[in-house]
């Protein structure tokens, strides 16, 4: 079998290597023929193949032929040409403080403008050598133009975005470098800058006004990620001795593969989804007796993070959310960051459906993998405590230890922060908390669960029980229990032969407190 790469985001060396590349070339060769326009922008999620695809770019700009054969581009009219080009990777500068982002910065452009040939000139800023660098490249070209590649342009905003007042002067600093290019769009053969957010209010997109946006674009929908076909194409083996190695019949493990990994979804109108690729590649080269949230353990999105420090997201039904407009999906003031853009651009969240009468989105979670990272970082933040304090709870909770899940309980809801304009915490609002918890454990739950006899506040179902809760604000939980029996909510569950637990939680509205706890088993 052909080695999958996991730690190397560089196309050469992928290339050397004999690894797998999933071909995204006819992509490419659509970019940098397009006779209507050279400067492109494009938005997803951390470790979803946008530094390949730079590192890519730059292979073909170079003129490295040898790279692509065998590859969709290489049975084109491409010329090989080669173009200086000039490459900056925004995503490990220093944001501790303002001064030294200042002069990591400037450090990072004086070499990446060394690298691509320019006599830096040491008595002029780094922004001033990089407006100067592709008038000089450029003309050094014949005036073919110079090529620009950033990767990870919002990278030093998104790192510290838990202080606002640094990540505006951080975007200040970047803006004196991007705004370079907006007298010298004549002198830039290409443009393609990468990134998981769009902070509009960077100069590069006031200053570039006609940059194409193509995160959405119908034409590269599926550029980044991997198709169910491509998925086939190029890691069969590797696919079939995972299912082997699970004891799962070949079409069982593929389903429930497609269901862990397989849910991202680019454009409105293109309703093909795809597999994250770093997950894919993390679970063919392991090859562990089950699925796990590979992602995650790559390291959370430090954009999210740090706004999750700062901003209440639990109130979010994040596994549908309707009647989103487009407008929703940018960020332009960072002081006013609204949490369903900063979960759709760091990938929690994609496009589940699109109304064209409306010109509205439904989202909603990708995956199964995303849906438990997700979950176990919510409850953590519900909780104003670690991941891993959660992700325990969750664990006593499977093991049916009631007294140390109860005290776990009293604990989250007690940590719990609700907006300053939310007058009252419905119990809807302390069910979608525990959902968080339930679900990163492996429970599939279902909210408001409606019966013949009415509505269940929350069932769940795990392969090791069925947990049926209800939910009760200023009542006695005994109303709880009484009405789970009254209403038959376990009746379903009668052959069930997984435990059944029946549970009641009660809140008092005052303190928002979980207050007391019961649970039966049927």
């Amino acid at each position: 079998m052909r080695p999958i790469a996991t730690d190397t985001h560089d196309f050469p060396s992928l290339r050397r290597d004999g690894c797998i590349y999933v071909d995204k070339t006819m992509f490419i060769h659509r970019l940098v023929t397009n006779v209507g326009a050279k400067l492109f922008f494009l938005s997803r999620p951390r470790r979803f193949g946008k530094s390949l695809t730079v590192s890519a770019l730059k292979a073909l700009f170079g003129g490295r032929r040898e790279l692509f054969e065998g590859l969709a581009i290489d049975k084109t009219d491409w010329s090989w040409e080669k173009y200086p080009v000039i490459h900056f990777e925004f995503n490990d500068l220093t944001v501790t403080s303002i001064d030294e982002f200042s002069q990591d910065l400037e450090h990072h452009v004086e070499d990446r403008l060394r690298d691509a040939g320019y006599e830096y000139d040491d008595t002029r800023s780094a922004h001033e050598n990089f407006g100067r660098a592709i008038t000089s490249l450029s003309a050094a070209n014949g005036g073919k133009g110079v090529v620009i590649l950033i990767d990870e342009y919002d990278a030093p905003v998104g790192h510290c975005l838990d202080d606002i007042a640094k990540a505006e002067a951080v975007r200040d600093r970047l803006s004196d470098v991007y705004s370079q290019m907006k007298n010298r769009t004549g002198d830039i053969r290409f443009l393609f800058m990468t990134g998981v957010s769009k902070f509009t209010k960077l100069s590069v997109f006031s200053a570039l006004n006609n940059i194409v946006d193509i995160s959405q674009n119908d034409e590269y929908a599926t550029m980044l990620g991997y198709t169910e076909d491509e998925l086939s194409a190029n890691f069969e083996e590797h696919l079939r001795a995972h299912a082997e190695k699970m004891g799962r019949p070949y079409d069982q493990y593929r389903a429930e593969m497609k269901r862990w990994y397989n849910g991202f979804r680019f454009a409105r109108n293109v309703a093909t989804t795809v597999y994250n690729p770093i997950s894919v590649a993390y679970t063919l080269c392991n090859k562990e007796p089950g699925f796990m949230a590979t992602w995650a353990t790559t390291g959370r999105p430090s954009m999210l993070m740090n706004y999750l420090k700062r901003e209440e997201v639990l109130q979010i039904d994040v596994e549908r959310i309707e009647d989103v407009d487009a407008s929703e999906f940018d960020v332009a003031e960072l002081r006013h960051l609204r949490p369903v853009a900063m979960l759709f651009q760091s990938g929690y969240l994609t496009i589940r459906d699109y109304d064209a009468v409306t010109e509205s989105y439904t989202l909603g979670v990708p995956d199964e993998e995303v849906r438990r990272d997700l979950s176990t970082l919510m409850t953590g933040v519900a909780a104003n405590d670690s991941m891993a304090w959660a992700a325990s709870l969750g664990k006593k909770l499977l093991g049916a230890k009631w007294d140390v899940v109860f005290e776990g309980l009293q604990a989250l809801y007690a940590g719990m922060v609700y907006g300053s304009t939310e007058r009252r915490v419905h119990e809807n609002s302390y069910g979608r908390c525990l959902s968080f918890l339930l679900a990163s454990q492996g429970f599939d739950f279902t909210m408001e669960n409606v019966q013949s006899n009415g509505r269940a506040d929350v069932v769940a179902k795990h392969p090791a029980m069925v947990c049926i809760f209800e939910l009760k604000v200023d009542e006695p939980v005994d109303n709880a229990f009484k009405q789970i029996r009254e209403r038959g909510y376990a009746e379903p569950f009668k052959a069930d032969p997984r435990p059944v637990w029946l549970i009641g939680l009660s809140f008092d509205s005052k303190t928002r407190h979980l207050v007391d706890f019961a649970v039966a088993r049927n």
